[in-house]
Formats: C-alpha cells, sequence, structure tokens
C-alpha cells in the first residue's frame, strides 16, 4: 500500500496553489497572510505547553481552531458562497468577535487598570503571548494589504484585530497568574 506523500515537487517553480486551484507566487501577499496566520497558531500552541488554568486553556484550543478557519478562508480565493469550504466548515463570523471581546472583558476586570504601555517579559510563557500577539499584528497587516486587491470577509479582519486585545490581556494575565511584576513603560523627557 502506498503512503500519501508530503511533498509534491508543485511548488520548485516558486508557485503554490490556492484552494480554487489557482497558482500564485509564494511570496504573494495571500500567501503571507495565511502563512503568518499559521506562525501565530504555532505561537498560541507554544503558550498552552506551560501550566495554565483549564479555562484559559480551552479558550486558546477554540482560537487555534478558529485560527484553522481563518486560514482555510484566507487560502480561498473564491466567494464564499461557490468555495469548496461552504459545505466543510463555518466562516469566522460576528459570533467568534463577540466571543473574543467577552474574554477580554472577563480578563481585563480581574486586572489592575493599566495607563501605560508594559514591556514585554518577565516570564517565558507572557513573552510568547507577546510574541503571538505581535505576529497576530503582522497577520492583520497583510490581511488587510490584501483587502486592498481582494475581498477579504470583514469578520476575518476584526477577528484577527480583538485576537491582538486578547493576547495582550492575556500577557497580563499570565503575569498576574506567575506572579511577575509588569514593568511600565514611561517616555523620558530629553
Amino acid at each position: 500500500m502506498s503512503r500519501f506523500k508530503i511533498y509534491t515537487k508543485k511548488g520548485d517553480d516558486g508557485t503554490t496553489g490556492l484552494l480554487s486551484g489557482k497558482r500564485v507566487s509564494k511570496h504573494h501577499v495571500r500567501i503571507k497572510a495565511y502563512g503568518t496566520v499559521d506562525e501565530l497558531n504555532a505561537w498560541v500552541g507554544m503558550i498552552r505547553n506551560f501550566k495554565i488554568d483549564e479555562k484559559t486553556e480551552n479558550t486558546l484550543i477554540k482560537i487555534q481552531n478558529e485560527l484553522m478557519i481563518v486560514a482555510s478562508q484566507l487560502a480561498d480565493d473564491t466567494a464564499y458562497e461557490v468555495s469548496k469550504l461552504v459545505n466543510i466548515l463555518e466562516p469566522i463570523d460576528e459570533e467568534a468577535v463577540k466571543n473574543l471581546e467577552d474574554q477580554i472583558d472577563i480578563i481585563n476586570d480581574e486586572l489592575p487598570e493599566l495607563k501605560n504601555f508594559v514591556i514585554p517579559g518577565g516570564h517565558v510563557v507572557v513573552s510568547y503571548s507577546h510574541l503571538a500577539r505581535c505576529a497576530c499584528r503582522r497577520a492583520e497587516r497583510f490581511i488587510t494589504e490584501l483587502n486592498e486587491i481582494e475581498n477579504v470577509p470583514k469578520f476575518i479582519i476584526a477577528y484577527i484585530n480583538r485576537l491582538s486585545d486578547y493576547l495582550f490581556i492575556l500577557s497580563r494575565k499570565l503575569a498576574k497568574d506567575y506572579q511577575v511584576k509588569e514593568i511600565k513603560w514611561i517616555a523620558q523627557k530629553k
């Protein structure tokens, strides 16, 4: 019996296939967008390697599943109604954005008020949350760049924007959970 081969050799010319079958360069902004979402998903997975509460663990798993949907939607250059995805998965929608907002509000209510930027660090898991936030912001830049040339579903843009806020507030929660002192950044006058 022949095993599925992971390599196809189709990308040896510097192109990759979208779900529609269309081939584009591997540096096309669409590829950068969903590739960065994939990287973000890996960073979120890295946070889960640490001791975190069950509610946060479950939220992160939900987010990772949603990031798989976002990447799938970005890998498809056809309208959703005619997409191969239409019968496979539910697209990111307003409810996914609202769920992130709810999580942000719950966590934020348990933290001291913040009026300054925070210098990332203090514990590895806190730093991973900041790295995930940075990857999320980069994904957002690529997604909005893609949206200037091709239509990106509006809830994907809102979701990624809200997710970066969630990852920031998560870094603060993790600092509190691990009893790490937050170092506030205060601009020094010349």
